[in-house]
């Protein structure tokens, strides 16, 4: 087969759409522009996020900006193919319309799910890295997509949560508007204890701790004359990502606290019940049987 030969197969007309014929070698050309399209548009994301990553750029914002390139280059590419096999846009207007008509009715909560992450990449309400509470789970969020968000509960196990949920419902974010987490250790000492020195012990327990903030500064109240013990609380604020950090810092406290203690003699309290009895009460032992 010579080369006018494959030129005439080539230009061989195989469909009509909208008296725009439309040959083989306009079908065979969709497949290499399409790869070719999708490969510059990677390359490009890829470029864009080195720049933006070595600049330190927000991690919502890098993910943002992939996003709408990939959206823009698909409505390019798209685009492009048609104009280059001779496809006017408004052949498709029609069965587009149809289309979305029927795909509207079908998928109404895939789409609701997509703008809603549209909404929150944009709005960011919610980011990545936030520290989140969803109803009884907790954990950090890792990923929003166009349609779901990637969110790692603090066991380790990994939730796709629907965006549309995220907007929708009640979402406690502890780390929106910054990363200050509020926490508290409550203590009871016996009573007749020292209360301004346990007081004092309190502080110097807390102000020990390298994550505890001291602006806001830490404060003990005597919280209350319990039935068995003098009960206190130290408030305390620290700078975490995660509900992990209170916890630990809760720990090293409580640590520091029963050491102080036992040097300075304080007891930590205990329940106690003191048992009363009217009259008398003897004790009666028996002798041992011999065998």
């Amino acid at each position: 087969m010579n080369l006018d030969s494959i030129r005439t197969l080539l230009s061989e007309t195989l469909v009509t759409i909208s008296g725009q014929p439309v040959s083989l070698g306009n079908i065979l050309l969709i497949p290499i522009v399409l790869l070719l399209g999708f490969w510059l548009t990677k390359a490009l994301v890829k470029l864009v996020t080195k720049k933006l990553t070595s600049k330190s750029k927000d991690p919502n914002l890098i993910h943002l900006t992939q996003r709408l390139m990939y959206v823009l280059a698909i409505v390019i590419i798209l685009i492009t193919t048609l104009d280059l096999i001779n496809i006017p846009i408004a052949a498709f207007a029609f069965l587009s319309g149809a289309i979305a008509i029927g795909f509207g009715f079908g998928a109404q909560n895939i789409i609701n799910n997509f703008i809603s992450g549209w909404i929150l990449m944009w709005e960011r309400p919610i980011r990545i890295g936030d520290f989140l509470e969803v109803e009884d789970a907790k954990g950090v969020v890792e990923e929003i997509n166009t349609r779901s968000t990637r969110f790692r509960r603090v066991d380790g196990v990994h939730m796709l949560i629907p965006n549309s949920k995220l907007l929708e419902n009640t979402v406690i974010n502890w780390t929106l508007v910054d990363k200050l987490m509020r926490t508290s250790v409550r203590v009871g000492v016996a009573y007749g204890s020292p209360t301004k020195k346990v007081a004092e012990l309190l502080l110097q327990a807390t102000n020990s701790q390298p994550e505890v903030l001291s602006d806001p500064g830490p404060t003990v109240i005597f919280d209350d004359f319990g039935d068995n013990a003098l009960t206190f609380e130290v408030n305390l604020w620290i700078k975490s990502n995660v509900e992990g950090g209170l916890r630990t810092v809760r720990s090293n406290i409580r640590f520091a606290i029963d050491e102080l203690f036992n040097e300075n003699d304080i007891v930590i309290s205990y329940p106690q019940r003191d048992v009363h009895l009217d009259g008398s009460l003897i004790l009666k032992r028996e002798p041992k049987r011999s065998n």
